[in-house]
């Protein structure tokens, strides 16, 4: 699939097309304009040289994104991209110097702060992202700890997500990463998972966070050497399983890289692109469903959107769409 699709507006088409009542009918297709003028807030914050643009770039069908600066001048270091219903908040690299940092803190604690009109908190997801290549933990940890813990509000471990990006590098030496099969050796492997076991342990025991940090690679492609991503779908379904339900639609609608590329390799721990995709569909039943009594006809009724989401990173058209009763038995 070259061009995303508009799940939005085929949601809408199954919904006038099936047959249901009109009450049910009319509640589903509030539910859905309710969803169109939601959004989803990620910000993403790390230190300089983290990659946190080579991440977004990876995740995301960057050719569409519009591109701004926050509104509040207190953050008007931090830039916006939104597509369609997602933004991503880009806050500035820290590690600049300490004035620099002072002010990129603050400006991260105002944008956290921030509330929309409804009252609720902006922000839905911060993901922390670490240079893999360095061996300080405690400067993210420092940041997480004094910076976003005092501001995120309710609720932090299903807020804070903390990933370590460059893993390709993170151990030095010559056989630290399998080019070929593009993922790491065993000795890197295991350090990569020590250095998870750290950082987790370290976050715990500072501010007892139990969250689970993961080690990917955003990749890069330079014009002369390409590095394909690693275990960018693991990281993928740690943002989805963390997005609030009635929100994660948002994420599928032409938001997602669509190159197969992307999604290709990973730990193989589970298949994280197929648990993407179910943890997708609940958001559907959150959001679209919610409310209306259409019981184990939800399969006809969202049978194309089904279809649109099995294709989805990595999948076939049609690859979703089979399982939906049993997915939505109520």
């Amino acid at each position: 699939m070259n061009k995303p699709p508009n799940l939005f507006l085929q949601l809408e088409e199954d919904i006038n097309l099936a047959s249901l009542n009109p009450n049910t009918q009319n509640l589903l297709l509030r539910n859905l304009n309710t969803l169109k003028t939601t959004q989803l807030n990620i910000m993403i914050v790390g230190a300089t040289g983290a990659g946190k643009s080579s991440t977004i770039n990876a995740l995301f069908n960057m050719d569409i994104a519009t591109v701004g600066t926050s509104s509040s001048p207190e953050t008007s270091n931090i830039t916006a991209y939104t597509l369609h219903n997602l933004v991503l908040w880009d806050s500035a690299g820290l590690g600049d110097g300490y004035t620099n940092d002072k002010q990129h803190a603050k400006a991260i604690k105002q944008k956290l702060k921030e509330r929309t009109k409804d009252g609720e908190l902006l922000i839905d997801l911060v993901l922390v992202i670490i240079d893999g290549s360095t061996r300080d933990l405690g400067t993210p940890v420092t940041l997480i700890n004094n910076v976003i813990l005092p501001s995120i509000g309710d609720n932090p471990n299903e807020r804070i997500l903390v990933a370590i990006n460059q893993a390709d590098i993170a151990q030095k030496g010559r056989d630290a990463w399998d080019y070929d099969n593009n993922h790491p050796t065993p000795a890197s492997a295991a350090f990569l998972d020590d250095k998870i076991v750290s950082l987790k342990q370290r976050l715990f025991e500072s501010s007892k966070l139990t969250i689970s940090p993961i080690y990917y690679v955003a990749g890069f492609h330079d014009g002369e050497h390409q590095q394909l991503p690693y275990n960018l779908s693991k990281l993928l379904l740690l943002i989805v399983e963390h997005t609030p339900k009635n929100k994660r639609v948002i994420l599928a609608n032409r938001t997602l890289s669509t190159k197969q590329s992307a999604w290709q390799y990973d730990d193989e721990h589970c298949d994280y692109n197929q648990k993407t995709r179910h943890h997708l569909w609940e958001g559907i039943m959150d959001s679209i469903h919610h409310g209306a009594d259409i019981g184990s006809d939800i399969g006809f009724v969202f049978g194309r959107t089904g279809e649109l989401i099995g294709a989805l990173i990595g999948g076939t058209l049609g690859a979703i769409s089979g399982g939906l009763r049993s997915l939505f038995r109520l």
